[in-house]
């Protein structure tokens, strides 16, 4: 546990501490940080995704199914959950704020921590790439699109023929078309094709793809330094739904399905990352629930401090017991 603290949590903690008094500085704005994590989530993450998996066996993506069917049964079961929480219990929220919080407290955001997390605690393999390519597949390839077509549903019934309609497709077309999302999918199609990957091409990939942590974390405290920080029952609600029911969901579905328990601990800790810094770009952008949505992101990333060692000893004990 303290080489967990030691080598996962502190480096996080300092490296999005320098990049939060940069942002109090003025040294960077939010701009810059939104110029980062393009660079991370359409050249770094997408390099380091595609160099794991691609070395990955034929076997090894068959004994991870079952991880991928309990990530997108558990991360989008809580995703819709939010959803109806707070769109039904919360009566002055819209659709599209519900649709907001789903993205946020919803989803994790793997595409920015995932490697920084992971890799310090279970080492640089193939699994670990693995596991943060198929959660980043259902955050980026389902999740996302799901959040879009109900923002939009909601924000066309508020101008109604105002709005021009469009395909529900439409997002998930989108989505698809990013780097994060068919880099890794052409990973597994190479490596179900039985392609051989040539050694002497990884390391072109892996200069670029070295940044991706460090950067994505970096650029996450620059986005906590522009934030106004808000408190009230909504951001306690997020921040509970994603720090403790996400993980526990995911916990409980894993151990049902009899996952591997090197992976499921994986997934434990990949789910109880901090709220999806995606969903906070699709707020801004949307201009809808920015001060409560990054407010609930702001409070997971104080309290992911305390919850990371706290799942990965409580999934330890869960193992042992069943």
């Amino acid at each position: 546990m303290l080489h967990i603290i030691l080598y996962a949590i502190v480096p996080i903690v300092v490296v999005m501490l320098a990049g939060f008094i940069s942002g109090k500085k003025g040294i960077f704005s939010g701009d810059d940080a939104k110029k980062f994590n393009k660079v991370v989530l359409d050249y770094a993450l997408p390099a380091a995704l595609f160099v794991s998996i691609v070395q990955a066996s034929r076997e090894d993506l068959a004994k991870d199914l079952r991880l991928t069917l309990v990530s997108l049964v558990g991360i989008m079961g809580c995703f819709m959950l939010v959803y109806f929480v707070f769109r039904y219990c919360f009566k002055k929220n819209t659709g599209a704020d519900a649709a907001v919080s789903a993205l946020i407290s919803g989803s994790p955001t793997i595409g920015f921590l995932g490697f920084a997390v992971l890799e310090p605690i279970f080492g640089t393999t193939p699994a670990v790439a693995l596991v943060v390519a198929i959660v980043g597949i259902v955050v980026n390839a389902v999740g996302i699109p799901v959040g879009l077509s109900l923002m939009n549903a909601s924000l066309e019934k508020q101008q109604a023929g105002t709005a021009k309609k469009t395909s529900a497709w439409q997002p998930v077309i989108h989505a698809l078309e990013q780097p994060v999302a068919w880099g890794p999918i052409l990973a597994v199609v190479l490596v179900l094709c039985g392609v051989h990957w040539p050694d002497w091409l990884s390391p072109s990939f892996n200069l670029i793809a070295k940044a991706n942590a460090s950067l994505a974390v970096f650029s996450a405290g620059i986005t906590l330094s522009a934030i106004k920080f808000t408190f009230n029952w909504q951001v306690v609600l997020g921040s509970i739904m994603k720090m403790v029911l996400m993980p526990l969901v995911i916990l409980v579905l894993g151990m049902i399905w009899g996952m591997d328990a090197f992976n499921l601990k994986m997934l434990v800790v990949a789910a109880a990352l901090p709220p999806a810094f995606s969903g906070i770009i699709i707020a801004d952008e949307y201009d809808t629930y920015v001060a409560t949505g990054t407010s609930s992101l702001t409070l997971s990333v104080i309290l992911f401090v305390g919850f990371c060692p706290l799942w990965i000893w409580l999934t330890d004990m869960a193992l042992k017991m069943f």
